[in-house]
């Protein structure tokens, strides 16, 4: 115990209620964050490909022409 002066534990446990109530705050924030995060990349993952559409086609038709020229060598 003598190395460790900084950690406290109090008798009364009430003390840890404040310290519960931000930390439930705080994850439940998080986790609203992060689903609305992964909702706005789905949305920009759709308008992106919605947007860039024919071009997406065109170079994946690019690419699957040349990976055939390549291969018939």
């Amino acid at each position: 115990m003598i190395m460790m002066p900084f950690l406290y534990f109090p008798e009364d446990k009430t003390e840890y209620i404040p310290a519960v109530i931000t930390l439930v705050i705080f994850l439940v924030l998080a986790a609203f964050f992060m689903r609305w995060m992964m909702k706005k990349s789905k949305k920009d993952q759709e308008n992106f490909e919605q947007e860039y559409h024919d071009a997406l086609n065109k170079a994946q038709n690019n690419n699957n022409n040349v990976t055939n020229s390549s291969s018939n060598q």
